[in-house]
């Protein structure tokens, strides 16, 4: 009997459907890895996370047919049907969730009264990018002159600044004649739309105030207020994974996993060979990890760690590479001394200042369940059309400044937000009021990261050791200062209520000391844990010619932990450009042209 046309159409849907079941199903399953698709030969690289780096590293190499790539990843895939990662106003949900997320803490910071300040990092295909504000923000070019200053030998910016530009397709390039921008690259970026007359007065008080305006805050000239660059792509994030993996998944030569965790990597002597790992449905329940639980998969080049700042250097302690005293008391077979490995923490800190706003424009009302019917429609506008409130993260403008004559380049940022947030950004405001998060580049406060057990499933002890530094306090005064400043501006004459933090009351050094040691938070950019340098740098980790560990052969390292010292900006683009300029020279490419673009300077 020939079957009726809706049984046909009924049989056509259930065959398109079950794929994307199964990729749904494996997305999330208790340690998944395609491996198969070798057919048995061992894998030439072996890429230790999927995130900011680890996608760009496993695309690059994986590009080459004779190589066979296996990237590693601890957390989940990044699904399509994930959409509180994919929405990009829906960030807020994985920054109190553990779905996606390491939710690391730091200890008790003495000198902010003995807080904990939270770390939210990604643990998810796309890393940190896949739960970020998306701001696409690449420092100043004096950063990466400095970093070859510090033994960073081929890094400056006019070796650099090839590697954004490689990455990068920008809605607002001027093809392949401009000298800053990227016109075809994976990632794409997208100009703020700056719509909310909040944003236009921000933009308009830097012509009420010598810290100017940019036209590009990632071209000629950083400092200055300008319009913000954000990781969006027609209303979706646009994190690493879909700008660097999703294309690419079909590749024969390119297996991928979720749930797998790795404990420890495996050498030959002196020669990294490979890794143990442990499956995500033996990680909890036991006091200890036994040997039947531990697996272990070997390859025949290099293991590359793109774990990030945190998770890079933990795992080379747990695998005997760091320094030898804190290996002796965990009971760690040492592989190589080397003092620099979870030395050198660096992290941006941040306040913010907040307004109260006399006119209903703001997300109050739009970014709240105490208004359901806004949710709803902006829920509605997204799932529909990506478009609406949800298709943005609304940090669309900024800016940078200089916190004295003597800086040679900015090194205070801020994003500005016409909303009010809380706790991180856990917490709504309660009231309609406009934002600025302001805070120091440049931080001279340098911390520690250590094992607190060679238990691969216990969280590192992270000491960042906040405002050590007397400096910091200073510059953070600054910081309010410029933040008070612009909010004055005639630009916000129609705009202006009360001042809700740090308030009108809070006047002297000592009260806004205070108001910074209560209040301060993370900006979320711990780096420079495994810096890169010359090998007699005596805490240099990787030398920056090959990515190599010193010492030994095979394991090399492409992540933000290589950063010799913080760059004047976010970290997300500055590591995908590292990870696109290592791809190179793990790959043994010729290096791209250098860049001739010149740089604004007052001098």
């Amino acid at each position: 009997v020939e079957p009726s046309d809706k049984m046909k159409s009924l049989v056509r849907r259930s065959l398109s459907t079950a794929p994307r079941l199964q990729a749904w199903a494996d997305s999330h399953r208790q340690g998944y890895m395609d491996i198969e698709k070798f057919g048995g030969k061992k894998p030439t690289h072996i890429v230790i996370g999927a995130g900011s780096a680890g996608c760009v590293i496993a695309n690059r190499l994986s590009e080459e047919a004779s190589n066979r790539v296996l990237l590693i990843e601890a957390g989940p895939r990044d699904h399509w049907l994930d959409w509180r990662i994919h929405m990009p106003a829906a960030l807020m949900y994985n920054l109190c969730s553990t779905t996606y997320n390491w939710y690391y803490h730091t200890t008790a910071q003495r000198h902010m009264d003995d807080r904990v300040v939270y770390w939210p990092r990604g643990r998810v295909w796309g890393g940190s990018s896949s739960l970020n504000a998306m701001c696409y923000v690449r420092g100043h070019a004096y950063d990466y002159d400095r970093w070859a200053e510090e033994g960073a030998e081929g890094w400056d910016y006019a070796n650099c600044l090839p590697y954004f530009k490689k990455a990068e397709t920008y809605d607002n390039s001027k093809g392949s004649s401009d000298p800053y921008r990227g016109h075809d690259g994976p990632l794409h970026v997208t100009r703020g739309s700056c719509d909310n007359p909040l944003h236009q007065a921000f933009l308009k008080s830097g012509n009420h105030h010598s810290i100017g305006v940019s036209e590009d805050m990632n071209g000629f000239k950083q400092e200055g207020v300008s319009v913000m660059d954000m990781t969006i792509h027609k209303g979706e994030r646009w994190s690493s994974s879909r700008a660097y993996l999703w294309p690419v998944l079909d590749r024969p030569n390119l297996a991928t996993s979720n749930g797998i965790t790795c404990t420890k990597i495996l050498f030959d002597g002196k020669t990294a060979v490979g890794v143990e790992f442990i499956r995500k449905i033996n990680f909890y329940g036991t006091d200890n990890i036994d040997s039947y639980s531990r697996e272990k998969v070997y390859c025949e080049s290099d293991v590359i760690l793109c774990g990030g700042a945190i998770n890079t250097p933990q795992l080379l302690l747990l695998s005997g590479i760091g320094p030898s005293d804190h290996l002796h008391a965990h009971d760690i077979p040492k592989v190589v001394d080397l003092p620099g490995v979870g030395s050198n923490l660096q992290d941006h800190l941040e306040i913010y200042v907040q307004q109260k706003c006399t006119k209903p424009i703001t997300l109050y009302d739009k970014s709240s369940w105490k208004f359901p019917h806004n949710m709803i429609k902006a829920g509605f506008d997204w799932f529909t059309a990506r478009k609406g409130v949800a298709a943005s993260s609304h940090l669309e403008s900024g800016g940078f400044a200089r916190s004295n004559d003597s800086a040679k380049h900015p090194d205070i940022q801020l994003h500005f937000l016409p909303s009010s947030v809380h706790d991180d950004g856990r917490a709504n405001g309660s009231c309609h009021a406009y934002q600025v998060h302001v805070g120091p580049m440049r931080s001279q406060s340098k911390g520690t990261l250590r094992l607190a057990s060679k238990d691969p499933r216990r969280h590192p002890i992270l000491d960042p050791q906040y405002l050590s530094d007397e400096r910091d306090l200073v510059e953070f005064r600054s910081c309010i200062k410029l933040a008070r400043e612009l909010f004055a501006t005639p630009a916000f004459d129609e705009f202006r209520g009360e001042e809700l933090a740090p308030g009108a009351d809070c006047k002297t050094d000592e009260q806004i000391d205070s108001f910074v040691r209560k209040l301060a938070a993370s900006a979320y950019h711990p780096s420079c844990t495994a810096k890169m340098g010359k090998s007699s740098d005596g805490m240099s980790v990787v030398d920056p010619l090959t990515m190599k560990v010193h010492g030994l052969e095979g394991l090399r390292v492409a992540d933000a932990s290589v950063m010799p010292s913080i760059v004047s900006g976010n970290l997300n683009a500055p590591t995908i450009m590292l990870a696109e300029k290592a791809a190179h020279i793990i790959g043994g490419k010729t290096p791209l042209p250098k860049s001739d673009a010149p740089v604004w300077s007052l001098n």
